[in-house]
C-alpha cells in the first residue's frame, strides 16, 4: 500500500467518524445536564423495578386477603345449610366426596358449561383447616382469553378450607344436597387482574413522572450549571484581553467564597507574575544592552583612535585595552548564557558527589591574588560531600570568592562544615559590608553597590545571581548572613554520604 492510499483510507476514516462526533455535546452545561439525566435515569429505573415489584407484591396480598375473607364468608353460610349465591365478584366453588357436581359455585365459574363436573379437585380424606395452593383450570369452548375476568384455562392461585361431616347434620347436609357423611372443600381463586391492573396503572404513572423528572433535573442542571459558569466566562474574556504590550489587566474576584473565586485568586497570580516575569525580563535584556554596550564603546573608540592616528598610537597599549575588554564581553557572554541555561532548567548530566572541602582547598590554593596583597584561607575539620555537578560546584564557589576579592580590605575566610544533614559553606570578607536594606537585592541581575568604581572592576554585576541559581538548581539556599565586619555568604546544600557509605 502506497502513500497515497494510505492517506485517502485515512481521510474516510476520519470522515466516517465526524457525524458521530457532532452528535456528542462539546459545552460543559449539555454534558453536565446529559450526565445528571443519565444518573437520574438509572437511579429512577431502580427506584421503578424495586416499587414495580413492592406494588405487585402488596396488591396480590390484598387480593389473598380478600379470597380468604369471602372463603369464611361461604364457609359460614355452607355450616348453616345455606347454598351460597352465585353472583359474586370472585370465583369460587364447593365440592364434596360422593358428589359428581358441584355444590355450589359463581363468580365466573360458569364459564364452564352447568351439570359437568366439578372443576376443582375433591377434597382428600385428610382435611385442612386452610390451604394457598395453585390449581390448573381447564379451558371452555366459550373462553374468552381477552376477558381479564375469566378464570377458564389458567393456573390460577387458590385458598382452601374444609368442612367435615361431623360440623353438618342431616338437614344441612339434605338442604345442600350432600350425604350426612360427605366432607366438602371450599375454593377461591385468588384474581391476579386487580394485582396486574394496579402494578400497570403504577408503572404508567412512574413512567411519565420519571420522564418528567428527567427533563426537569436536565433543565435544571443545564442552567444552574450556565450560572455557575458566568463568571469563567467572564474570567475566560478578561484573560483573553490579556496582551503582551497590556498585562496588566485583572479578572475580578467573585465575592463569593467558593471554587470559582479561588479560580479567579490563581489567575490573577499568574497574571502578576507573569507581569513580573515580563518585566524582569525586559530589564535583563535592558541591562545585558548597556553592559554588552560599554565594553563595545570602549573597544570601539580605542580601535578607531588607533585607525585615524596610527602613527602616533601606541599599538602595544591599544592593543591590551582592545584584548581586556574583549575579555570582559567574553565573561559577560559566558554569563548570560550560563543565566539562559539556568533558567530553561537544562537538564545536566548524572550529579556526582562533590567533596566541597577539598573544592574549597584546592581554590584557595589556586586563587589568583595579583592585583593586591589578600590572604585567602579555607578552614575544614572533614570531608563534605554534596551531590551534583562539580564544575557548577566550582563556578558556584569561584563566584563567590571573586565578589569577596573585590571588596576584601586584607582577607578572606572560606569555612566549611557539616550541620546535621546539611554542608554549610561560608565565605567572609573583612570589607565595608552590605547595608541591611540590600541584603536582597545584591542577588538580582546587575546589580552593583559600587557604582562609583570603575567597571573594569566591579564585575557585570551576574556572579551573585548565578550563584544563588546554582544553589537552588542542586536544593540548596544562598543567604547574606549578617556581620559586624565585612559580608559572609551563607552557602546551605544537602549533605550527601561518602562514597565509602554508599
Amino acid at each position: 500500500m502506497n502513500a497515497t492510499e494510505r492517506r485517502r483510507r485515512w481521510w474516510a476514516a476520519v470522515n466516517a467518524t465526524e457525524p458521530r462526533r457532532r452528535w456528542w455535546p462539546r459545552s460543559v452545561r449539555a454534558v453536565a445536564a446529559l450526565a445528571a439525566a443519565s444518573t437520574t435515569a438509572v437511579i429512577l429505573a431502580g427506584i421503578g423495578w424495586w416499587v414495580h415489584h413492592d406494588v405487585y407484591h402488596q396488591s396480590t396480598q390484598i387480593a389473598e386477603d380478600q379470597a380468604k375473607e369471602q372463603l369464611w364468608s361461604l364457609c359460614d353460610k355452607l355450616e348453616q345449610g345455606v347454598i351460597p349465591d352465585s353472583i359474586t365478584t370472585v370465583p369460587y366453588e364447593v365440592v364434596a366426596t360422593g358428589r359428581r357436581t358441584a355444590v355450589a359455585y359463581g363468580g365466573g365459574m360458569d364459564d364452564f358449561a352447568p351439570g359437568a363436573h366439578h372443576v376443582m379437585p375433591a377434597p382428600p380424606k385428610a382435611l385442612r383447616a386452610e390451604l394457598t395452593t395453585t390449581v390448573r383450570l381447564p379451558a371452555n369452548p366459550d373462553y374468552d382469553p381477552h376477558d381479564k375476568f375469566s378464570v377458564a384455562g389458567g393456573t390460577n392461585q387458590v385458598v382452601t378450607a374444609d368442612i367435615p361431616a361431623d360440623y353438618l347434620g342431616k338437614d344441612k347436609a339434605a338442604a345442600l344436597g350432600v350425604a350426612a357423611d360427605a366432607n366438602l372443600r371450599v375454593y377461591v381463586v385468588v384474581l391476579p387482574h386487580t394485582a396486574e391492573a394496579i402494578t400497570k396503572t403504577t408503572d404508567l404513572l412512574l413512567l411519565r413522572a420519571g420522564l418528567v423528572g428527567l427533563v426537569l433535573i436536565a433543565a435544571a442542571v443545564y442552567f444552574a450549571v450556565r450560572i455557575a459558569l458566568r463568571p469563567v466566562e467572564a474570567i475566560r474574556v478578561l484573560t483573553a484581553s490579556v496582551t503582551a504590550s497590556d498585562p496588566r489587566e485583572r479578572v475580578t474576584v467573585p465575592a463569593a467564597g467558593h471554587e470559582i473565586t479561588a479560580l479567579a485568586t490563581t489567575i490573577n497570580t499568574t497574571l502578576q507574575r507573569l507581569d513580573n516575569a515580563a518585566a524582569q525580563q525586559r530589564r535583563f535584556v535592558a541591562d545585558a544592552a548597556h553592559e554588552l554596550r560599554s565594553p563595545l564603546t570602549t573597544l570601539l573608540a580605542s580601535l578607531e583612535i588607533a585607525l585615524a592616528y596610527p602613527e602616533r598610537t601606541d599599538w602595544p597599549a591599544a592593543a591590551t585595552t582592545a584584548a581586556r575588554q574583549t575579555r570582559r564581553l567574553q565573561s559577560l557572554a559566558e554569563d548570560l548564557l550560563l543565566l539562559a541555561r539556568l533558567d530553561t532548567r537544562t537538564p545536566t548530566a548524572g550529579p556526582e558527589t562533590v567533596d566541597l572541602t577539598a573544592l574549597a582547598s584546592r581554590l584557595t590554593e589556586q586563587y589568583p591574588l595579583t592585583e593586591r596583597p589578600l590572604t585567602l584561607t579555607c578552614d575544614s575539620t572533614a570531608p563534605a560531600h554534596a551531590q551534583g555537578s562539580p564544575g557548577e560546584y566550582e563556578r558556584l564557589l569561584r563566584n563567590l570568592i571573586d565578589n569577596a576579592a573585590r571588596h576584601a580590605a586584607h582577607r578572606i575566610q572560606i569555612t566549611v562544615r557539616n550541620q546535621d544533614a546539611w554542608v554549610v559553606l561560608t565565605v567572609h570578607d573583612d570589607g565595608p559590608g552590605v547595608p541591611t536594606e540590600d541584603a536582597e537585592r545584591i542577588f538580582e541581575r546587575f546589580v552593583r553597590l559600587d557604582d562609583a568604581r570603575s567597571r573594569d572592576h566591579g564585575g557585570t554585576g551576574l556572579g551573585l545571581a548565578i550563584a544563588r541559581d546554582l544553589a537552588h538548581r542542586h536544593r540548596g539556599t544562598l543567604t547574606l548572613t549578617p556581620r559586624t565586619l565585612g559580608a559572609c555568604f551563607r552557602l546551605r546544600l544537602p549533605r550527601a554520604p561518602a562514597p565509602a557509605e554508599k
